[in-house]
């Protein structure tokens, strides 16, 4: 959803009914405002330093060629962070943040961050790739592709729905799912081909 008007209530049901990870997703134009690094660069720099960091190198992740894993944060006010007010807290203002700093140069934008954010924190931010769509097709692609699509910041909260065996939720039941809750049913190729034909 839109990390604009994420609530409580839509953490709870995530936390709930989802059961993965609960993250926000960003442009790629807004995490380099915010010159957001790439957790696995981070790593590389500093692994002679800390050379376990070089033994956990990601380099053999089965479904991408690198981690779009960046910081992970929590609002100044929150308390732990990772309550469902805190990390709703945190979310709402980021992507309050993104749209607020969106016409200052990069140093005014990371003093804001940095007066409302503090880091570590308890909801990772997963950047999107520089070309979308274009070059990846992961879940922090197609919703960033729609919130673009929609006119809205592009900052993303979302969510993996587990199922009831230790692997994601069957497709069918995620229909089901989005039903009973009165949900829009969207399939990844039905967002590429709108973001596709909306990008021309």
């Amino acid at each position: 959803m839109a990390s604009q008007y994420v609530t409580p209530e839509a953490i709870k049901q995530m936390r709930k009914d989802g059961g993965g990870l609960i993250f926000l997703m960003i442009s790629y134009p807004a995490a380099q405002k915010l010159q957001l690094p790439f957790l696995a660069d981070m790593f590389s720099q500093i692994n002679t330093q800390y050379p376990v960091l070089k033994a956990l190198t990601p380099n053999d992740i089965p479904y991408d060629t690198k981690s779009s894993f960046s910081l992970y944060i929590n609002h100044r006010k929150t308390f732990t962070g990772i309550t469902d007010n805190d990390r709703s807290l945190t979310m709402k203002r980021f992507a309050n943040l993104v749209t607020a700093t969106k016409n200052n140069d990069s140093t005014l934008a990371i003093q804001a961050f940095g007066k409302e954010f503090r880091s570590p924190g308890h909801v990772p931010i997963c950047i999107a790739s520089e070309k979308l769509l274009n070059e990846r097709k992961g879940h922090t692609e197609l919703v960033i592709s729609l919130l673009e699509i929609a006119g809205l910041t592009p900052v993303g909260s979302g969510c993996e729905i587990m199922g009831e065996y230790g692997k994601a939720l069957p497709k069918e039941d995620a229909k089901k799912y989005a039903e009973k809750n009165n949900l829009v049913f969207l399939e990844g190729n039905d967002i590429i081909k709108a973001w596709k034909q909306w990008s021309k």
